[in-house]
């Protein structure tokens, strides 16, 4: 059992299970062939919205473009009204709900070149910067799923964002520990975790001069990743253009590693940054996580919320190195 240094939450490594790395290599489900044009190819023809951001190339064909999204799990525009029933208390599900489409239909992340996906990373801050300034906006995460088992009901690549009025508890929770380590050693308790891994190596998949990708200590399912910037920064939305670069190359290579060890698996990646409810949060340290899809969640994982990964991330690690 290994306990996250974060949260505090527990996670079970299953040693007796002994699974091979290749046992992890799952069959994605496919999708159906497409009876019309697909909707993020043609925006225009399919009744997209209007794009509220769009790179181009040199030819005048886009390369990228971020539009709201047609089916949004938030209200754009309203004004956010509270209301109690009994002892339960809610309010309106006010926010922006986008999505984030590279042009190319077969090229996935781990596909592109480096500065391609360093241009989604540039979208990703652009769209963020605008969406913190609205009204009761305080909170946004930006997430990408790839495959129908990760919640990507489209098969054209694509990420989203949310901007919503609370704060994530997986993020709260995080601050929490992040403030907690602080006090009693008056460090960041990302920053240790980046000294340490740097200083084995045991569970470190790439580095370059501004990030790096590990595999967690305690990571909650196998082939999981973290990529962290290694000076302390507390907020996404703050990125330079050098460390944009570095980071479309240190995500390209992390989703690769996992795409190529594992067969092209179905997964999640998401940023957790800090809230931009105008609060400061000094100790809070931003990284992105990657999740590969290799198990399911049973009994004992969703009665207890302990996740039990079957490999070890030393291991996990060694065969990603193989593949950047």
């Amino acid at each position: 059992m290994r306990r996250d240094l974060v949260t505090g939450d527990w996670v079970v490594i299953a040693l007796g299970r002994g699974k091979r790395p290749g046992d992890f290599a799952k069959k994605r489900q496919a999708y159906a062939p497409l009876q019309d044009k697909c909707f993020f190819c043609f925006p225009e023809e399919t009744g997209q919205e209007k794009d509220v951001l769009i790179y181009r190339r040199g030819d005048g064909d886009w390369s990228l473009r971020v539009l709201p999204n047609k089916f949004p799990a938030f209200s754009r525009g309203k004004a956010m009204r509270h209301f109690e029933e009994g002892p339960y208390f809610g309010m309106d599900g006010v926010g922006y709900h986008e999505v984030v489409i590279t042009r190319d239909h077969s090229r996935q992340i781990a596909l592109l070149d480096p500065v391609e996906v360093a241009e989604i990373v540039d979208a990703f801050q652009s769209r963020y910067i605008d969406l913190m300034s609205k009204k009761s906006v305080n909170f946004i995460e930006v997430f990408h799923n790839h495959g129908i088992e990760a919640g990507a009901s489209i098969e054209h690549p694509h990420s989203q964002l949310m901007a919503i009025p609370v704060i994530s508890p997986a993020i709260q929770l995080e601050l929490d520990g992040a403030e907690e380590y602080h006090k009693s050693s008056r460090k960041c308790v990302f920053c240790t975790m980046i000294e340490w891994e740097l200083k084995g190596k045991k569970r470190l998949i790439f580095e370059n001069d501004n990030f790096l990708a590990f595999c967690p200590y305690s990571s909650r399912a196998a082939f999981e990743v973290w990529v962290l910037p290694k000076a302390h920064k507390p907020y996404f939305e703050r990125i330079n253009n050098e460390e944009k670069i570095d980071l479309g190359e240190a995500l390209q290579k992390a989703i690769s590693s996992i795409c190529k060890t594992l067969e092209d698996p179905a997964y999640n990646f998401y940023i957790h940054t800090s809230p931009c409810d105008g609060k400061d949060y000094p100790h809070y340290h931003w990284h992105i996580e990657i999740l590969p899809h290799t198990a399911t969640w049973a009994g004992f994982e969703l009665s207890t919320g302990i996740e039990i990964s079957t490999i070890e991330p030393e291991r996990a690690a060694e065969e990603l190195r193989k593949n950047v």
